[in-house]
Formats: structure tokens, sequence, C-alpha cells
């Protein structure tokens, strides 16, 4: 009895621990010399949607705008810190953003706590590294 109410309280635990905080698809692939590296500046277009109804909650296509950042400084949530490194640009990318790396239990505007996050993403630009033609 004691080692099936161990199993019973483990479980759980094993099942969370498969769960990955992110998962990256690459959708089109791109190739380049010098990849994105943390610290990077970089310009990034992206749709951001609720994986719980497929509702877009931003969308940088929509402004016509990159959205710049220095990755891996915490400037953006950790989904896409880790996410959107070693990318070329041109490459498109869909992230699965788990809640831990998102938002998390306080929300941010349309988007509700706990929500798991889809992003696709461009990568339009290192800046400070030569375009590869």
């Amino acid at each position: 009895m004691r080692s099936t109410l161990l199993a019973l309280i483990l479980a759980p635990l094993a099942v969370f621990a498969l769960d990955k905080p992110l998962n990256i698809e690459v959708t089109e692939p791109a190739e380049c010399q010098r990849k994105v590296q943390r610290g990077d500046k970089i310009d990034v277009h992206y749709r951001g949607t609720l994986e719980s109804d497929g509702s877009e909650f931003d969308a940088s296509y929509n402004r016509g705008t990159p959205l710049s950042f220095h990755v891996g400084n915490g400037q953006v949530i950790k989904g896409w810190d880790e996410g959107l490194l070693e990318m070329c640009p041109g490459e498109k990318r869909k992230l699965t953003i788990q809640p831990e790396w998102g938002y998390g239990e306080r929300g941010m505007g349309p988007i509700p706590a706990n929500s798991v996050l889809i992003f696709e993403t461009e990568l339009v630009k290192i800046h400070g590294v030569k375009d590869e033609l």
C-alpha cells in the first residue's frame, strides 16, 4: 500500500517533468554563417495567438514594423529569449510557450493568466551582422 501511495504522489511529478516550457518548430529554414546569439539586437516579425482558442492577441505584421530588442537580456518573455537563439535572418519558427516561460499567473492585457502562447516568428535582421547574399 505504501508503494502505491508513493506512486500516486510521484506520478503527476513525472508527467510535469516531461512537459517542456518551450517547443520550437522551424517552419521555414534559412542558412547563414552567423546565427542569433545572446546579447544580439534583432528585428523580429511575429503573430501571437492563444492556444486555448486560437485568438490573435498581437502581431507586428499588423503594424508593418518588426519588434527590435536585445536577445537574452530579459526585455521579452523567456520563451522568446530562448526560442529565437540560433536563428538565421529569413528563418521562420513557431514557438509554443508554456505559461512559466510566458506571462505565468499574472496575464497581460488580452492574455489571460496561465495561457499557453503560440508565436509565429520571422527573424528579419541581426543588427551589426552583415547581410549575406
